[in-house]
Order: C-alpha cells, then structure tokens, then sequence
C-alpha cells in the first residue's frame, strides 16, 4: 500500500518536533498535527514560562538582600501584568521557533486534530490521511479533583493568563507544581497556603531533601496543612473557602488545584488502532516504544514513564534513529537529573538513600550549611542541603541530591559524573573551586551513616 507519509506525528511538543525534524533529514516524509500550541505544555504553560516567573520572583529577594552588600535598594510594587506580557511574548518567540523547525526540516504541519479512523489511517481536520508508522505524542494535562465547587479553582494552565497578584492564594498539592507555585507567589507578595495529604510534600524525593524543604516553606512564610484530605470550595463574599475534612477551612482570593496530570488520550480513537493502555490512562509501549499495534508508538508524557521535557526530546530522537537513521538506540531512564524550581531550588540525579538501601549497604554523605551570600543577608530558610549515596561494596555514587541556590545548574554537571559511574574516591580527588557552594560535593569526606545493612545481610 502507498501511503501519503512514512511518519504521522501526533502532538507539536518537544518530544514529538524532536522525532519528527530527525526522521525528516534522515529522509523520511514527515507530518505533524497539533491541536492547541506548538512547543506543548513545556513552551506555553510549563517549564518557559514557569521559569520565567520563578526569575521574577528571584529579583524581589534579591532586591530585599541588597541593602546587607551596601547597595541603597527599595523594593517596590511588582506589576504581573508587566511580566506577563514580557513572558508572553517570549512565549510566542519560541512557538514560533517550533513551527519553523518542522519547516526548515521539511516536514508538513497540520494546525488541526488528529483522531485515528483505523491503524494506518487519521482523520486530521476533517482530512483523510495515511501513514506506515504513527507516533503518539500528545503530552499529559492538568486535572481539576473531584469535590463538590472545584469549578472555581485555577489549574496550572490558569496561573499564565492572570493579570493581577492575588492577595491569599491556596495552593492544593504536593508535587513539584504545587510548591513551584506556592514559592513563586510568595516571594511575588502572595499570602500562601499550601494544602496537600501527605506529611512532608515532593513524594518519591529523598527524604532528607523533603525534610529540608518543608523547613524551607514555613522559613518563607507558607502555610502548610500537611495530611489534610479536601472537603469542598465555596464562594465567600469576592473570595473563595477551601473546606478541608475534619473542620479546618482556609480563606483565599484564589486557589490553585496542582493535584496531578493524566495522558492526553482522550477523543484519540486509540480503539481503531488496536491501542491499549494502562488502568491510568497510560499508552502502554515496550522498551522501544512500540504500543500494542506494532507500527504505532508513543514518547513522552502520554505513556506516563518520566514526565520531563528533555527525556521526551531524547526518546524522540531515538526513534527516529532507529525508525529511519539506521542507527538502532533507546535512549536510558536511569540516572535522569532533574531540577524543581522551588525557593530555594532542587537539583537530583540517580537513587534516593531509600531505594538504594533496598538493595544493599550504602554510605551516606551529608552536609547543610549557610551560603556566604545568605551569612551576610541574614535570609532565613536558605540553608543548602547536600547529599551523595554511596555503594559499600563498588564505591559508586548512586545518587546526589541538593537543596539551595544554584541547584539545578551545579547538577548538571554532577549528572555526568553519576551517569558515567563516578566512585566516591573520583569525586573525592576532583578539586574544588573556592569559594562555591558546588565545592561541597568534592569535599565531603566523613561519612554521616550507613543505610541498607540490615536488607543486605537478609
């Protein structure tokens, strides 16, 4: 059968332009459908713009420290509608950057839905298109909790088209999303409540890194209502009532539900393909990728793996190698480092102290210290958190975890180390540059304890 291309697309976000611009020049006739925004969530309403306001929020703190260094600093009336239209238009700078990729590569672009009419075959805005091989690539979205007046609550996407500063927000969730938000609002002027049912916030992190971060949060003057299950949200006069169960409630101009997020799927017609997915939702692939149809795959936040932009930008070029490139590869998810742009920041690469414990006896590194810029502004909650899990037995540094300025920059390159298989003793004859909080790393030299003895020995 002649088909109208070798490769359909479906979803113009980082993941699914990566696959298709390099199954392009390797040759491939290439289309892609995008139904909202080219760029996906990550350009228009995640990671960009989300970073932008987080380095909105850095320039007030920065501004409150500065009179500690000599500088005659007055912080004045911060203006979102301001910011929002320069982080628009950055925004749109970089869909438009998208979009002429795809061009440049020569691949087709269709601004339009995308729904399978059967496994080689899509209904793409009313058009009628075939393909030898599909890839799935329509990212996640936000999802609104179930509970009697979510309706008046924001969702993540919501927080881009606000045009003033609300005075109390409550911010709902545990997550990266939720405390990113709550931290950006505050440090923007926002009285903060932050709500969410565990008893320390950012599950699946390293403990340690969680503890350090709750401290961080109720430094900065967020309120948290930790192990707190949701009730109902009312209106009150112009603002609204969080209801929580078993009696609390907290007031707010403005709550922001950032309770979790789901694949993309629904209204695909994954049915007509022979696609199935997980109980969640989830596009189920193998290790290739490859969904229950066999010439069908799926990449990135859809299949629901590791919802990180850059791991759907690297599973993207993968597969186009291997589909057209003659280059056969998987790209890894192990050792991914990751960043949340949290007051102050995250930065994790490879196993928390727990998980590697559960495999045998490990050595536990672990320092918390004031940075020199913070012993002279005298911010409270900036203490720096940081961590190596050692391997007894190999001497492997099994994972790195950081809390405190600079995090996400310093483990970027901390992730190279981990992903090569650095020991400890590499680490340790690495010199330092002085004077930096980055140092630590290649100086800590005395262990704080050992985990996972009891679970080798048995």
């Amino acid at each position: 059968m002649a088909y109208d291309y070798d490769l359909f697309v479906i979803g113009g976000g980082s993941g699914g332009v990566r696959c298709a611009r390099i199954a392009a020049t390797h040759g491939a006739r290439v289309a892609v459908a995008e139904e909202r925004f080219w760029g996906g969530t990550c350009v228009n309403v995640g990671c960009v713009p989300k970073k932008i306001m987080v380095n909105a929020a850095e320039y007030g703190q920065w501004l409150e420290d500065a009179p500690a260094f000599g500088w005659e600093a007055t912080k004045g009336g911060f203006d979102l509608a301001k910011l929002a239209a320069a982080r628009d238009a950055e925004v749109a700078r970089l869909n438009g950057i998208y979009a002429r990729l795809l061009a440049n590569a020569g691949c087709t672009s269709f601004e339009a839905r995308a729904t399978f009419l059967d496994a080689h075959t899509l209904d793409v805005g009313g058009r009628r298109i075939t393909a030898e091989r599909i890839v799935i690539a329509t990212g996640g979205r936000a999802v609104r909790p179930d509970l009697p007046g979510a309706e008046l609550g924001m969702l993540s996407d919501d927080v881009f088209t606000l045009q003033s500063l609300p005075r109390r927000l409550t911010v709902v969730g545990g997550g990266y999303i939720a405390l990113e938000f709550a931290c950006i609002f505050r440090s923007l002027g926002s009285e903060v409540d932050l709500v969410y049912r565990a008893d320390l916030p950012l599950r699946g992190f390293d403990q340690d890194i969680r503890g350090a971060l709750q401290e961080a949060l109720a430094a900065q003057g967020i309120r948290q209502h930790t192990g707190r299950h949701l009730g109902r949200l009312d209106r009150m006069g112009d603002g609204l009532l969080l209801n929580l169960q078993g009696g609390e409630a907290v007031e707010a101009d403005a709550v922001l539900f950032a309770t979790g997020r789901e694949p993309n799927t629904h209204g695909l017609g994954l049915e007509a393909a022979g696609i199935c997915c997980t109980a969640d939702g989830a596009i189920e692939v193998d290790e290739d990728h490859r969904t229950t149809a066999p010439h069908i795959f799926a990449i990135g936040d859809v299949t629901d793996k590791l919802n990180l932009t850059p791991m759907a930008t690297a599973v993207g070029h993968a597969l186009a190698d291997t589909l057209f490139g003659n280059t056969p590869r998987q790209a890894s998810y192990r050792n991914v480092p990751t960043a949340v742009f949290t007051s102050p920041p995250i930065g994790t690469v490879g196993m928390t102290e727990a998980d590697a414990a559960a495999l045998g006896p490990v050595d536990i590194y672990l320092t918390r210290f004031t940075p020199m810029r913070h012993t002279i502004s005298g911010r409270q909650g900036r203490k720096a958190l940081m961590k190596l899990v050692v391997c007894q037995r190999s001497r492997q540094v099994l994972g790195a975890h950081m809390l405190g300025e600079d995090a996400a920059e310093i483990m970027q390159g901390i992730g190279i180390a981990v992903a090569m298989g650095a020991t400890k003793e590499d680490f340790d004859r690495t010199i330092g540059i002085h004077p930096t909080a980055a140092e630590e790393f290649v100086t800590l030299r005395t262990r704080t304890r050992e985990a996972g003895v009891r679970a080798a020995a048995e």
